[in-house]
């Protein structure tokens, strides 16, 4: 494991607080590990004249009752028990995307895998979310996708629930492709769901990675699953919804990739179909663009202009082209 006074800081941070506080971004940002770790440790000491003093009184509060000893030192012995790569901000195999969470950036992350997964070019990495209780229609429309994706230098992101994210997992694994992600929202120690653990070592073993915001001994929590929306969103140039209900959690990740700035793309399925109902919720909304085939998620990734076009103006169209729909949509209302 690594061993520096800023890693031992930032894990203790991490055991102590909760994922994507922006309070713990803005110490992190204004007056770094050492010092945020200190005002952890001793209510005496101010907070920044930049931090809301309400907020900082809360986040104090709430971390008041994780003050024991020994927690970092537990998150520390099992990480080197379970063999778990430590990741940090400017770091090796630091994913550059989640500088654009800003305040919610994760504190660090775990890690047990392939870390040159997570420094690939953001277009190469596509993050696929939906259904649990997935339906035939959408596990198949998962696989094809996720297949035919694979057969270029792509590296997929899902958060190994059962359905849909198995169903990406999966059909990395049979393309016999190192290029999966599962982002996990609890310890790596505990894979959730349990009935998951043999696919999340298969992922490891085949050259894929397993990474978490939370040390080891995590237990996964509705917020914790709320807050890994944001990591999925930040990890992929482009989500992908191939099936989910109208209340489903991956709306959630297509809301974060929005406020990113990232393309989402949904897959429409039969109207009878309430599995379909939160697609078709994004298509009406305009929070989502069509996709029937993995071309079209291509084009999300990396939108070409027409070939007759200057260099100069391809350029312009190319930056242009993932927010044109949403100005066209912002537009027509």
């Amino acid at each position: 494991m690594q061993d520096s006074d800023d890693v031992r800081a930032r894990m203790t941070i991490a055991v102590l607080t909760e994922p994507g506080h922006t309070v713990t971004g803005q110490l992190l940002r204004i007056i770094g590990p050492a010092e945020t770790l200190a005002l952890l440790r001793d209510a005496r000491i101010p907070l920044p004249s930049q931090v809301d003093p309400v907020l900082g009184a809360q986040w104090r509060e709430a971390t008041a009752a994780r003050l024991l000893d020994g927690l970092a030192d537990q998150a520390a012995r099992l990480t080197d028990q379970h063999e778990l790569r430590i990741l940090t901000p400017g770091r090796a195999g630091w994913p550059a995307s989640l500088a654009d969470l800003g305040d919610r950036a994760p504190v660090m992350l775990w890690a047990k895998g392939n870390p040159e997964l997570l420094t690939s070019s953001l277009a190469s990495r596509v993050t696929f979310t939906g259904a649990r209780a997935s339906s035939a229609y959408g596990e198949h429309v998962t696989r094809e996708l996720v297949a035919d994706l694979l057969r270029g230098p792509r590296i997929v992101v899902a958060g190994g629930a059962y359905g849909i994210d198995a169903a990406t997992h999966r059909a990395a694994l049979a393309a016999r492709s190192a290029s999966t992600i599962a982002v996990l929202a609890g310890g790596l120690d505990r894979p959730y769901p349990a009935g998951h653990t043999e696919l999340f070592q298969d992922i490891v073993d085949a050259g894929g990675i397993q990474i978490s915001e939370t040390p080891p001994a995590t237990a996964p929590t509705k917020w914790r699953f709320i807050a890994r929306a944001r990591l999925l969103a930040a990890l992929g140039g482009a989500s992908i919804i191939p099936e989910a209900g109208y209340r489903s959690g991956s709306l959630l990740v297509a809301a974060r990739a929005t406020e990113l700035g990232r393309p989402v793309g949904t897959v429409p399925g039969p109207i009878t179909s309430a599995a379909s109902s939160g697609c078709h919720r994004l298509l009406r909304e305009g929070l989502a663009e069509v996709i029937t085939h993995a071309g079209e998620i291509t084009e999300l990734l990396d939108p070409a202009p027409p070939s007759f076009l200057s260099p100069a103006i391809q350029e312009v169209a190319r930056r242009a082209a993932p927010n044109a729909g949403k100005t066209v949509r912002r537009a027509a209302l």
